[in-house]
Formats: structure tokens, sequence, C-alpha cells
């Protein structure tokens, strides 16, 4: 029964991953938005919605698992699904940027919260063991939606329009969530789990712990570097060929079919690092995720090559991945599984801060330098202090 749940989240995470098509939905709503209702809309004015979607997603998850340790997994994870499927179908309504930023980012990034914290719980409390796999095999769907949804909106876009789309997406969301959390249920002897853990802290103990300071650092670090790297990957890939003879069409081209497998391998890092936290336990595999990134950062800035932009980008999005099961496998390793939700509600509140200063720090670094590779000496200082910080704080509990 247990693994009805790791199969059925897979699919909800994979409703819930949609966020990552967001450079090709808004793409569709400019023109609407221009053509349609003649407003000119900036660039900036258009990103405004991911942010404050993917900030309300990240900051939400520690309301999520007070209200799911009160009201229960169902109910919660229907509830959340229901907003993130109005997000999408209300959208349709959106005449302005504006209106997105309410219709998209802020009710859309609550529902995700919701359903997201909601699936990491129930995993997490069925697997005892191989933890770290169930809840990595879950995530994947989250990881590799973009490659399945972007398409899909084009190809929806073009024949039925973006407001029908919008639509059309919502209703799907709501029927293929509902349909499942209906079924999801804790185990009976949640209970009995959560009173054997040796390491059973209270939710609001963890933050007097340097471990969860150890632990919020290197997330918060690891998601400064891989949404950063979701966010420019292209314009990195542009600046990289820029003196190639191939036509602009045709480097957009390739450069916009780069993102499936990258996010194929942002959806197989996460069974493959959750795997390896329960392996090697939590310091060495972050120690295996922040030297590869700063390896390939390195072969990236002092290369610039078409091939070495392949490879680094897909050890970006590999880790980005990975640190979505390293995150809540090592807080429930660390932490216990008593008030689980809310403590990986509050250790997933990185994901927001890196989520909002990754993007800063790309667009203040190209606008400073006119290139988007200067970032990324950046993010190997950060990446380093992060490293030694988490190995001086992190602390794994004595069974």
């Amino acid at each position: 029964m247990r693994w009805f749940y790791v199969s059925a989240g897979f699919i909800i995470n994979l409703c819930l991953g949609a966020i990552y098509s967001y450079s090709v939905l808004q793409v569709h709503l400019r023109k609407l938005f221009e053509n349609d209702y003649g407003i000119k809309v900036t660039a900036t004015q258009m990103q405004v919605p991911y942010l404050i979607f993917l900030a309300l997603f990240s900051f939400s998850m520690p309301l999520a698992g007070k209200l799911i340790e009160k009201y229960g997994i169902q109910k919660i994870g229907i509830i959340g699904g229901a907003l993130l499927s109005l997000a999408w179908f209300s959208s349709s309504f959106a005449k302005s940027p504006l209106e997105l930023y309410v219709l998209y980012g802020v009710i859309g990034g609550i529902g995700v919260g919701m359903v997201y914290n909601s699936t990491v719980t129930t995993i997490t409390i069925w697997f005892p063991q191989k933890r770290g796999l169930a809840i990595g095999i879950t995530l994947m769907g989250f990881g590799i939606s973009a490659a399945i949804i972007s398409p899909l909106i084009d190809i929806l876009a073009y024949n039925y329009g973006i407001s029908q789309t919008l639509r059309i997406v919502g209703i799907t969301f709501f029927i293929l969530i509902s349909l499942l959390f209906y079924f999801f249920r804790l185990p009976k002897n949640s209970e009995k789990i959560n009173n054997k853990d040796t390491s059973d802290e209270n939710y609001k103990e963890i933050l007097k712990s340097p471990s969860f300071y150890g632990l919020w650092i290197s997330f918060t670090t690891a998601n400064i570097v891989g949404l950063t790297a979701i966010g420019i990957s292209k314009q990195v890939g542009l600046e990289i060929v820029s003196n190639s003879t191939m036509q602009e069409r045709e480097i957009s081209k390739i450069l916009t079919l780069l993102m499936i497998p990258f996010a194929i391998c942002n959806g197989i890092g996460r069974p493959l690092f959750g795997w390896l936290t329960e392996k090697l336990t939590p310091k060495p595999t972050i120690t295996l995720s922040f030297s590869s990134i700063i390896i390939s950062i390195i072969f990236l800035y002092t290369t610039k090559s078409l091939s070495s932009y392949i490879i680094a980008f897909c050890v970006f999005w590999l880790n980005l991945g990975g640190w979505m099961a390293i995150a809540p496998t090592t807080t429930a390793m660390i932490f216990g599984l008593n008030n689980y939700s809310t403590k990986y509600g509050i250790v997933f509140t990185a994901y927001g801060i890196g989520a909002i200063t990754g993007n800063l720090l790309a667009g203040i670094t190209k606008d400073l330098t006119a290139s988007y590779l200067n970032v990324f000496p950046i993010l190997t200082v950060i990446l380093l202090i992060s490293l030694i910080l988490s190995h001086m704080l992190l602390k794994y509990p004595k069974s």
C-alpha cells in the first residue's frame, strides 16, 4: 500500500512542478497582454509572478505543517490542490501582470506549499527505511515536470489560446490531485514510530540547534545556486555560443531543447541523492553535492564551451533536484518524525530565500558586468563558505 503513495505522490508532484514551466507560460501571457489588451509589459513585470509563487511556496510550508498536524494530510492536500487549480484557472482571466501577482503567484504558491508538504510528510512517515529513496522518487515528478508540461502548454496554447489552456490545466490538476489525495492516509502506528525516534525534538527546539542552521544554510546555498542556474540557463547558453557561426534561431532552438535533459537531471537527482543521504549520512552527501557543483563551475568558467555548458548545467540541475531529497531526509534523520511537517516547513524556508537571493544576484551581476557568467565565481565562494559551516554545525545523532 505504501508504494501507492509514492506513485500517487509522483503524479501529484508532476502537477506541482508545472511552476518550472513558467518561462514558457509567460511568453504566451505577455503576447496576450500586449496584443489583446494593449498593455506594454516589461520582462521584470512578467518575472514577478514567478518569484512571488516561489516565495509563497516556501514561506507557506511552516503554516501548512501546522495545518497538517491539526486537520490531517488528506484535507490539507485537497484544499491545497484546489488553491493551485484555482490559481491556474483564474489566471486565464488576468488582464495585466499585476493581476497575475495575486491569482498565479500568491494563490498558487500557497496551494503548492500545502500539497508539497502533505506529500513529503506522508512518504516520510510511511517509509522509516528507504526513506531517502522513496522521497526522491516521489519528488522526481516535480523535477521532470517541466520536460512534460512545457511542450504541452505550447501545444495547447497554439491550438486553443493561452486563456483556454490555463482553464484546461487548472481543471485537470484539480481532478488529479483531489482524486489521489482522497486515498491518502497515515499509518495507524505512526504515533509509535514517532515515539521510538531517538532524535524526536519539538519543532520549536530545532531553532536552538546548531544542526538546524547547518542544514538551513546548506539548503539555502543549494537553492541560490540551483534556482539561479534554472533562471539563467538559456541566457548563459546564449553567451557561451555568442561567437558561433550558427544562426540565432537555430541556437535558440537547441538551447530550448536542452531544457528537457536538464529537467530530467533535476528529476533523477531526487531519488539519487535521497538514497545517498541514507547510505552515506548527510555530511558526506553535502560534500559530494557541493564539490561536484564547484568543479563544474570551474570547468564552465575556464573553458566557456558548449560542451562544458551542457555538462555543468546538467550537474547544477541534478544537484538542485538532489537537495529536494537531501533536505527532507536529513530533517527526519536528525530531528525526528514528531511534528515533522512543521519542522520541514521551517527548513524549507531556505527555498524561498534561495530563490529571491539567487535571482537578484544574477540580475545585479548581469547589470554590473554585462555577463551572467560572472555570477559563478561569486557562487563558488558562497558554496565553499557554506560547506565549511555545514561541517562545523551539522551533528548527526547517535543511534
